[in-house]
Order: C-alpha cells, then sequence, then structure tokens
C-alpha cells in the first residue's frame, strides 16, 4: 500500500495532467487562484490559493493536508472523497477516474533490484523525515529568544497592510509562523531568517496576531484597525466589497439598498451576501461589564434562503466581544450569544425570544452593569447574562445582515462618556 504522502503526489499529478498548464514548478500565484476558482466552479466547493500552494510545496509546511481538503482535491479529478482515491489507487497504479485509464502503471518487467531500490529510498526518506521531525519537536523554544511587532500603513481605514517585524533566528526549523488574528485560517508561512512581513486586513477590528514557532505562541500583542467612521461593505471572497458612505448613509438611516447591491454585481441568490456596517474607534472609557447600548434595526431582505433573516450586532473588545443575534421567529435553533466570556446556542437553550419580526424596526438595549447584563427587544425583557462577564474595553460596533439591513439610531454610553449617532 502507498503512504498518504506518495497518494497525494499522485492526485497532484493527475490535476496537473487534468489542468494541461505545464510544469507546476512555474506555476504563478494567480495560476493557484485560478486553480481555487475553476475547483469552486466544477464542484461547488474550493482550496485556498494559499493552501494549494502549500500543498504544491510553494510555501513551506510540513504537515500533510486535512482530510476534508484531500477529500476536495481528488473530487475535482473525479473521486468520491479521499478513501475512494485511497482504493482505486493504493495498488500503485494511478487510475484516472474520469477516464478509467491508468497513468504511469508500473513496467512489471523492471528488475526486482530496482524495486527494492526505490522502495529502500522512500522507506529512508520517510525515516530521515520522522527522524528530523522528532529532533525539530524536541528542541524547546524559549520566548525570550523572539521579538515581534507591527505597524498599520494608513491611521485608520481599509484595506490596510499591516508590516509585521520579527525576529525567529533561533527557531528550531527553517520557517515559522504569523497569524493575524484569532482564526487559524489566516496563517501564513515565512521564514526564520527574514525580518519583515507585510499582510492585508480587509475589515477593521481589534486583533491579536501570533508568532507561532513549532506550533507554540512565543509572542503575541494587541493590534488595533480603526475604520474612517462607518464603513458599509459587503462579504465577498477573496475581497469584500465596498461602498462610499454616501451609498449607506442618507435620510437619517444606515441603509444600503438591494439596487446597491445589485449594481456591484454581487448576486442575493442562492445565497445572499452579509452585509457589514463597522465603526471601530476609540469610545472613550466604556468597558463590557458597565455600559449601556441601544439601537433600532431592521433586516430588509426574505428572499429565497434568506428567510431566516439573520442579522447580528457585535460590540468588538479588545480580547473578546459581545454578540447579539436576531433572526426571524422560526430560526432560533440556528442562532448564538455571546458575552465578554460567556456563550450560548440556539440548539443547547431557548433562544426564542431574540426570533423577531423584522416587518418593523427592532428596538434593542442591552443593560450590563455588575458582572450582569440584560438584554431588552421591543422594551420586553429577553434574556438575561447572570454569569461574571469579563471586563474589556470596547473599541467597535459591527451590525450585520443577511441579505440587506437598516440602521435607524445606535447610542453606547455608561455614566462618564456616550456616543450617539442618528445617521
Amino acid at each position: 500500500m502507498l503512504t498518504d504522502e506518495l497518494l497525494l503526489a499522485k492526485a497532484k499529478k493527475l490535476i496537473e495532467d487534468k489542468l494541461g498548464w505545464g510544469d507546476s514548478m512555474d506555476w504563478s500565484n494567480q495560476d493557484f487562484l485560478a486553480l481555487s476558482k475553476k475547483m469552486q466552479e466544477e464542484i461547488n466547493v474550493s482550496v485556498s490559493h494559499v493552501t494549494l500552494k502549500r500543498i504544491w510545496g510553494k510555501v513551506k509546511y510540513d504537515s500533510l493536508p486535512n482530510t476534508y481538503t484531500l477529500s476536495t482535491l481528488v473530487q475535482f479529478i473525479g473521486y468520491e472523497n479521499w478513501r475512494d482515491f485511497k482504493v482505486k489507487n493504493g495498488n500503485g497504479v494511478i487510475v484516472s477516474a474520469a477516464t478509467n485509464e491508468s497513468v504511469g502503471a508500473p513496467n512489471q518487467n523492471k528488475s526486482r533490484l530496482l524495486k527494492a531500490i526505490v522502495i529502500s529510498a522512500v522507506l529512508v526518506g520517510i525515516a530521515a523525515s520522522v527522524i528530523l521531525f522528532i529532533s525539530n519537536t524536541e528542541k524547546k523554544v524559549d520566548p525570550a529568544d523572539y521579538s515581534f511587532s507591527s505597524k498599520v500603513v494608513v491611521n485608520k481605514g481599509v484595506p490596510n497592510s499591516v508590516i509585521f517585524d520579527y525576529n525567529a533566528a533561533k527557531a528550531p526549523t527553517d520557517s515559522v509562523i504569523i497569524q493575524q488574528s484569532w482564526d487559524t485560517t489566516l496563517r501564513t508561512t515565512v521564514s526564520k531568517n527574514e525580518h519583515q512581513h507585510t499582510l492585508l486586513y480587509f475589515f477593521p477590528g481589534f486583533f491579536k496576531p501570533k508568532l507561532i514557532v513549532n506550533n507554540q505562541i512565543v509572542k503575541e500583542h494587541n493590534l488595533l484597525i480603526p475604520s474612517d467612521g462607518w464603513l458599509t461593505a459587503v462579504e465577498t471572497s477573496p475581497v469584500p466589497v465596498y461602498f462610499k458612505k454616501e451609498d449607506a448613509i442618507a435620510n437619517g438611516k444606515l441603509s444600503l439598498s438591494l439596487d446597491k447591491i445589485k449594481s456591484q454585481n454581487i448576486n442575493l441568490t442562492p445565497q445572499a451576501p452579509m452585509v457589514v456596517y463597522s465603526n471601530v474607534k476609540d469610545f472613550g472609557e466604556i468597558y463590557s461589564d458597565d455600559f449601556v447600548f441601544e439601537a433600532s434595526l431592521k433586516n430588509d431582505y426574505r428572499e429565497g434562503s434568506s428567510a431566516c433573516q439573520t442579522t447580528n450586532i457585535y460590540l468588538l473588545c479588545e480580547g473578546t466581544a459581545i454578540g447579539i443575534p436576531l433572526c426571524a421567529k422560526g430560526c432560533i435553533s440556528g442562532i448564538s450569544l455571546m458575552f465578554a466570556g460567556f456563550n450560548v446556542s440556539g440548539k443547547d437553550q431557548d433562544l426564542s425570544s431574540f426570533g423577531v419580526d423584522f416587518s418593523e424596526f427592532v428596538k434593542v438595549r442591552i443593560e450590563s452593569a455588575n458582572g450582569k447584563a440584560k438584554i431588552f427587544l421591543n422594551d420586553k425583557h429577553a434574556y438575561e447574562v447572570d454569569h461574571d462577564i469579563s471586563k474589556a474595553k470596547i473599541v467597535g460596533i459591527d451590525f450585520i445582515f443577511q441579505g440587506a439591513g437598516t440602521v435607524d439610531y445606535v447610542k453606547l454610553s455608561n455614566e462618564k462618556t456616550a456616543y450617539e449617532d442618528g445617521f
């Protein structure tokens, strides 16, 4: 039976043959972007171009892809999943599922000696890799040996490039990882011998980038990327679509119309995108354990797959967040609430109070004091957070609507300071 490493090499060869783009050693970043898009078009699932570059060795990465990624790769060449590919190719013969023809079948007349040499070479290579891996992982990593800092290119607004300065010369491996935030998918492998790397951030917010060596976080720091007032954007891949302030703020409302969305060739079917209104700034000394928040909002879209009208209000805090969900009344099983360290899912608890009628504006009020919080919807008590709430400074307000939505007003305050916007 062949190892997963050799099977992956076979799968890549079949993909290269299918594409006919020439030697993959010559593929550029655009080629991997094109491959990701082509996979999405053909099998409705894609692998990010960054992951594809890792798989093809353009970016150093020592681990095999997970089974889901491997299955996606082989589905592109006609197999059901990774197990199906292994079963049909485990004998050393590459079989194309599309043509049912053998590709590169071994010559049965080759001498046993040659086979023995090849097998021995593979085993020696695997053994060397294992020994090297164990040797590297056994080396202790001292965070004091590393430095990691960042600076933004522009003071506020997005997209924004962040320049990371780092010193990882003592890393036991030849590369280290910069992770942009809590999201482990936003990782970039960089050389330990370099000292600077720049990454793009497409949304404002509070982030905690990390320098990772041997799967250990050795350094991390706070990073705030303020917006320039209210940002309006529609989440699309790989880059969001941004709108001008005058596209969304008018007549005392924060609202992006369906016509404006469609004007940018953004499809609302079969799956409506998320519309984001975000304001990240210094609101003063307002903290998660002592504030009052008020807003009036409405989800404006209920077509096709957007019948649930999923809507979320987020108060972004330093190192945590408060998330208040709203949706159509029948959809509460799919929502979740978070409150600075406290989390609850609609699958485990009754969150039916957050099912609302969006034919009218919904008034939301949050009162947080003495480590507890109460949430009111349309002046009725909806939920109480009776767990201890961690204290963190509030630095941002996000409204996220599935399809489209309108905000009438917003207010954030405590006894010392207040922020209010009627647009």
